[in-house]
């Protein structure tokens, strides 16, 4: 059975079975909301009481880090308007609590699963874990119990919450098999920040595997074994030993430059969505933020964050580094992240329509205030500023004008930031690869957003169950722009980075480093490895490389070739 792979290691054990148990809700008429409400305040006390107790047993267990996706978690039942509307729902419709709470997640569940960017739809899980938590709670059911495990096993379910994983006994745990799930969900970052080997998305997991059952696991190629025979079991147990090695050969990474044999050095760094995320970039040896999602700020809020507000996170960010480039992308807000207190106009593909710089360029008191945020932060660090979305020459002068502008303000009030502040573009839509060459002489870096570009090159929509197949990194016109954009930056002296899903994949960092890429930014957890392969490689054997791949005219011959043809053991 193959899965997706989400955490490198191999897993050999028994199994153990979590099944959900089944809540059937019933939506039953009331005659005292009041009481409902009630029974609401209750659980949603009581909810914050667990909730802080696994924090607690996740901060001193697993990590600070780790542990914060509870804050968030009691973040959720301290949220006023998310209360408000079940209490509404109570009242209006006079139903009972825990009809009332489904109703009202699954409404902000169907509008995060809508949404494009990924990180944003694996939101979903932190949402069905607070809400299931208090109907548990209103109907009296206990959870599953993971914290007394007697022997070490595999772990297979429809899915792990956070409070799962929380909760369980991790010397344990040998391995997770879940039905759902992709890469950046819960289970997958937790089993990759734990070192645990993981496999998600396969399919009826929960039926095909008994109790008990002898089970491999390959969190590399999602590979799954139910009962192998004994020739399996030792290929497998002498990969698993190949593995053990191979995390070893990554520790060495921790203090190296990120240099190839010939001397061709890149900057590994990550993407980042909070200044808490910092502590994962340091902890990896990261070597600077390529990638400050800065919409974070302003979103799970009733208004817009203020310049104040800004200009610390951005700070604080920034001082953390002590010195690494942090490159913040200014909002990118519309498309699939909408905000409840914004109003956006109703959109037949919002997508194409009024987001990132766009919105910016039209609302400029929102944009300046950023900008201003952003320059003051710059005297405590090195940041650097990135536009998204940019598909034309006069949308990046007329942003690069407002900037102006706000420099020109602080000057004249006397406020200290970085003249020198570097400025950027993200390279996500075609026209803007196309055109890079007149891009390039007017910014100071690029950075390319493969998961936009390869979805607005290739038309697909990388939500669509139907066509997802043909979303594809490999794809030979994808794989041109991409020299094209890089080209035409080196030609004007400019740097470019790339800071979507393509920056880490182990299969394609050798072509890029043969592309002359010369900024790779990623989850923090595969930065060791993405250096390990680029110590590895020679530049100039990979440029060779790259003008035969070029010349391949499917993505499957492109990965064919890459396997057939790259070798950096």
């Amino acid at each position: 059975m193959i899965g997706i792979g989400v955490s490198s290691g191999i897993g050999m054990g028994k199994t153990i079975i979590k099944k959900e148990p089944t809540i059937k809700l019933k939506k039953n008429h009331i005659d005292n909301p009041e009481r409902e409400i009630s029974i609401l305040n209750d659980a949603r006390e009581k909810g914050k009481e667990q909730i802080e107790a696994l924090y607690q047993h996740a901060f001193n267990t697993i990590g600070k880090k780790e542990a914060g996706i509870f804050r968030a978690h009691k973040m959720i039942l301290e949220d006023p308007d998310f209360f408000g509307q079940i209490e509404s729902k109570i009242k209006e419709e006079m139903v009972n609590a825990e009809w009332a709470i489904s109703e009202v997640a699954n409404f902000f569940i169907e509008m995060f699963e809508a949404m494009e960017d990924e990180y944003m739809r694996e939101r979903v899980a932190d949402i069905r874990d607070v809400t299931g938590r208090l109907i548990k709670i209103v109907l009296g059911i206990e959870d599953t119990d993971l914290s007394n495990l007697t022997e070490p096993v595999i772990i297979v379910a429809e899915d792990l919450t956070p409070s799962d994983t929380a909760q369980m006994d991790r010397k344990k745990v040998i391995g997770f098999i879940t039905e759902v799930g992709g890469k950046t969900s819960h289970s997958a970052i937790m089993a990759r920040t734990l070192e645990i080997p993981a496999v998600v998305g396969l399919e009826n997991a929960t039926e095909l595997i008994s109790n008990g059952d002898y089970v491999i696991l390959d969190g590399d190629t999602g590979n799954v074994i139910i009962n192998p025979e004994r020739e399996v079991i030792e290929e497998y147990s002498r990969k698993r030993e190949e593995y053990i090695e191979f995390k070893k050969k990554l520790e060495e990474m921790r203090g190296q430059k990120s240099i190839t044999k010939d001397c061709f050095e890149v900057e590994i760094a990550a993407n980042i969505g909070t200044p808490k995320d910092v502590e994962g970039v340091l902890l990896n040896d990261g070597e600077g933020v390529g990638l400050y999602r800065t919409e974070f700020l302003y979103m799970d809020r009733d208004r817009l964050p203020t310049e104040e507000e800004q200009f610390e996170a951005y700070k604080e960010v920034a001082v953390k580094l002590e010195g690494r480039p942090v490159v913040i992308r200014t909002l990118d807000i519309g498309g699939d992240k909408e905000l409840s207190y914004l109003p956006f106009p109703k959109e037949i593909n919002p997508f194409l329509g009024y987001r990132a710089i766009r919105l910016c360029l039209d609302q400029t008191d929102i944009f300046r205030t950023q900008l201003r945020a952003l320059l003051r932060a710059s005297a405590y660090g090195n940041i650097k500023i990135m536009f998204p979305m940019i598909s034309a020459i006069e949308e990046l002068r007329q942003a690069k004008g407002i900037l102006e502008d706000v420099k020109n303000e602080l000057r004249s009030e006397g406020i200290m930031f970085n003249e020198n502040t570097e400025v950027g573009i993200m390279i996500e839509v075609p026209a803007a690869a196309v055109m890079s060459d007149l891009f390039a002489k007017e910014v100071d870096f690029f950075s390319i957003g493969t998961n936009d570009l390869i979805q607005y090159t290739t038309a697909v929509d990388r939500c669509n169950g139907n066509i997802a197949y043909l979303y594809n990194e490999f794809h030979p016109a994808v794989l041109r722009l991409i020299k094209k954009v890089i080209d035409n930056g080196h030609k004007e002296g400019i740097w470019v980075g790339m800071c979507g899903e393509v920056a880490g994949n182990p299969q394609l960092i050798p072509v890029l480093i043969g592309m002359g890429l010369d900024e790779f930014s990623m989850s923090a957890s595969s930065m060791l490895r993405a250096r390990w392969i680029v110590n590895n490689l020679s530049k100039r054997e990979m440029e060779g490389l790259v003008d035969e791949i070029l010349k391949l005219p499917t993505a499957e011959e492109v990965k064919d070739f890459i396997a057939q043809n790259v070798n950096i053991n």
